[in-house]
């Protein structure tokens, strides 16, 4: 008989990711932004032939994909090699190379907001002249030119949504990650949709349901997101519905039915719902993935999703007449969702008695090789969730059970949890880490001699600075673009992030004795372990220096560093070639230190 070896490593990224979408107002054509052929470009396919199709080609990440209402154009963003300074281009709509249309120079950003209702005007925001606030403006098909509408002050502000008579504009300013405020501009004025702008609290998802009112989800007054209201003639903000200890996470509205669809977020997993605007009406949708990232629709209702689970993939789905079908077939070769690990919810308690929920995977008991790797994920204000990572099944294919704590300042799990990680980004959910650590020694699964520590962005911080003060717990470490020194990180981010740094992680000078003990550089005679450090050489969030300095340091003390550097890439990987390097490379680092 035949026999065939484990899958190998490119196997499971061959899969391929699935960032983002759009529907043509018809209906009748897809386009989504994917690594298909081994970098990111825009693919296609027609219905009812779902057969998929090089669209658009310029091997680079894409921010957005927009149909012009009267598929005269496609609009989408680039940037270049992971540098995040997205620009916008037009593609025809037969597809092709893309044009630039609202472009400047390399270091600038331009994020688009909408298109007006005909297709003539398109909005967008950008750091042109503004780098920390951002402006926002409306560029003009019919005469190519770039009127300014609002100019950002006191935080980063954003464009949202235009009323169909494009009279009325709704912003999003952001001070923090946990305090957003939405405002509407009218030709008298401005009005904040939330009673007291002075209280910490968040606004997203505004949308135009009438010219004078708009829907959004909000946490004002609440641990969780609620779905509430602003009328601009009235003034009257008001509560339309909650959804217990969900939070509602995104919402797109359907105008030529006033059917507006919800999904929420509660822990490791999402639910979407729809709400009836004629009826005043409300019910959950069900769904066949655990996670969604992407929602949209068309004129005639039909509802798409890209959605994911642990062990699935990310795929458009479509929702039609109460059923759901998926339109691409995304999938790992030679290998099943029965072959791949389901992960575990396990709750623990912390050092002082907070309530924290983790993700276990097991591996199967035919592949177990006796190791665990510990995931801090990044953030840190998001979460890790039940959707498929290849590195997660890759590792787990080949033995190793895999843990994920959603310590402090998570998101999932209320508003003030989320909080608990500004300005404290060491010490509590470092001893949140420390707890899951002794949970998993307690109950068998793990010892200081079978435990990894791998982390990227901000689990690469805390894998550092675990590293550096717990070394007796790990056998190894891996950080993936990790910051490994918060004075420098906090002068290095990109322009639009400086305004909210003292509020998210602290102040250099107010808080020096605390940022000097929570910088892992702190600890470089303590980091003990083999380390691989892995680094985009152009990335804008943790730049390259993050992993440099470190690196430099441990390697003059006679420490075993393995430093791999990727030099088109930024904060992640989006060409196939580099994600299977750093991997394979990271699974030998593994295998050799067992």
């Amino acid at each position: 008989m035949i026999s065939f070896p484990k899958p190998a490593v490119e196997q499971f990224f061959s899969s391929y990711n699935i960032n983002n979408f759009t529907v043509s107002p018809d209906g009748k054509r897809v386009l989504f932004s994917t690594n298909l052929d081994g970098k990111v470009n825009i693919w296609a396919m027609d219905e009812p032939d779902t057969y998929p199709y090089l669209f658009g080609k310029k091997d680079e990440a894409v921010s957005f994909i927009k149909f012009d209402p009267k598929n005269r154009y496609v609009l989408t963003g680039y940037d270049n090699d992971g540098d995040e300074n997205f620009q916008i281009y037009a593609l025809s709509p037969k597809g092709g190379l893309p044009e630039p249309l609202i472009t400047g120079k390399r270091d600038e950003k331009f994020f688009f907001s909408k298109t007006s209702r005909d297709g003539d005007k398109i909005y967008y925001g950008t750091s042109k002249g503004n780098e920390n606030y951002l402006n926002t403006a409306v560029y003009d098909l019919e005469n190519g030119e770039s009127r300014l509408l609002h100019e950002g002050e006191d935080a980063p502000t954003y464009l949202v949504d235009i009323s169909a008579d494009e009279t009325n504009s709704a912003y999003l300013q952001v001070l923090s990650n946990t305090y957003m405020l939405g405002f509407i501009k009218t030709s008298a004025g401005i009005d904040y949709i939330t009673p007291d702008e002075g209280v910490a609290h968040t606004v997203s998802g505004m949308t135009f349901v009438k010219d004078d009112e708009v829907w959004f989800a909000t946490n004002y007054g609440s641990e969780y997101t609620y779905l509430a209201k602003y009328n601009l003639t009235d003034k009257v903000f008001s509560k339309v519905m909650d959804f217990g200890k969900e939070s509602v996470e995104g919402l797109q509205f359907d105008r030529h039915h006033n059917m507006l669809y919800i999904h929420t977020e509660q822990g490791v997993s999402d639910r979407l719902y729809y709400y009836d605007l004629n009826h005043d009406m409300s019910d959950e949708i069900k769904a066949p993935f655990d996670v969604i990232r992407q929602l949209s629709v068309t004129k005639d209702g039909t509802l798409y999703a890209l959605g994911g689970s642990a062990t699935e993939p990310f795929n458009i789905w479509k929702y039609n007449k109460e059923k759901w079908s998926a339109l691409t077939k995304n999938h790992v070769p030679g290998v099943t969702s029965r072959d791949m690990v389901e992960p575990e919810s396990i709750f623990y308690e912390s050092f002082d008695g907070l309530e924290i929920e983790a993700l276990l995977f097991r591996a199967k008991e035919e592949n177990r090789n006796g190791y665990t790797i510990f995931w801090p994920h990044g953030g840190p204000q998001a979460a890790e969730r039940k959707f498929y990572r290849a590195m997660f099944q890759m590792l787990l294919n080949r033995g190793y059970n895999i843990f994920c704590p959603n310590f402090r300042g998570s998101t999932g799990y209320g508003a003030t949890f989320v909080t608990y990680v500004e300005q404290d980004w060491g010490e509590g959910p470092r001893l949140d880490n420390i707890e899951a650590i002794k949970w998993l020694f307690d109950n068998g699964i793990s010892s200081p001699d079978t435990l990894f520590l791998v982390g990227g962005s901000y689990g690469g911080y805390m894998a550092l600075l675990l590293h550096g003060r717990h070394p007796e717990y790990f056998k190894a470490v891996v950080d993936i673009f990790g910051v490994s020194n918060l004075f420098t990180f906090y002068n290095s981010v990109p322009d639009h992030w400086k305004p909210i740094m003292k509020r998210w992680i602290g102040d250099p000078e107010e808080d020096k004795e605390r940022f000097e003990k929570d910088s892992p550089i702190t600890y470089l005679d303590t980091m003990s372990r083999p380390m691989l450090v892995i680094q985009g050489a152009r990335d804008p969030r943790v730049v390259k220096e993050e992993s440099d300095q470190i690196v430099e340091k441990l390697r003059d003390a006679g420490r075993d560093v393995e430093y791999l550097v990727l030099d088109d890439e930024g904060h992640g990987f989006s060409k196939k070639a580099n994600e299977i390097k750093v991997y394979e490379t990271m699974l030998r680092f593994l295998e050799s230190h067992q």
